[in-house]
């Protein structure tokens, strides 16, 4: 897992195919404003963008991908995002490449302002939307990025 803001891309360990997808200048936070809602698509990678409820930790699914990663990144709003940096396996696929843990151990939490982004690896459990406070609307973009952009770089 990494984390990180828009404004500061020169993250130590951020890997240079996430750089150039997030260095975009379509990608930038103001772009990402002005975008509607709906799917971007690139080579090896694909976004989402849309609006949510964040809801209380406890009613949220925990998940993790094994063929993409996620970066979660927040445009509007704030939420948690709870993890566990250990490899999850199991779990049922409730749709391609989304595997729900049934009984997660999520010991660390992220709280995502706008311009903040998360980066989950495949493995890694996470589980997004988590209210701070009250539950509210959060608008994000949940970029995924296919496994084989990075093994080309290893």
């Amino acid at each position: 897992m990494i984390a990180g803001n828009l404004h500061d891309l020169q993250l130590p360990g951020l890997p240079a195919s996430l750089q150039r997808i997030l260095n975009q200048p379509a990608h930038s936070l103001p772009a990402l404003l002005a975008t509607a809602d709906g799917r971007l698509e690139g080579e090896g990678w694909f976004c989402h963008i849309g609006a949510a409820q964040t809801a209380p930790s406890e009613s949220r699914h925990t998940e993790y991908h094994r063929q993409y990663l996620d970066i979660q990144l927040v445009l509007e709003g704030e939420e948690i995002i709870h993890f566990s940096p250990r490899r999850s396996a199991g779990g049922s696929e409730k749709k391609p490449d989304l595997f729900i843990v049934p009984q997660p151990e999520l010991p660390h939490r992220l709280h995502l302002r706008q311009g903040d982004f998360a980066v989950f690896y495949p493995g890694e459990a996470h589980q997004a939307l988590c209210a701070v406070g009250s539950p509210a609307r959060v608008r994000k973009a949940v970029f995924k990025v296919a496994l084989h952009l990075l093994e080309a770089e290893v």
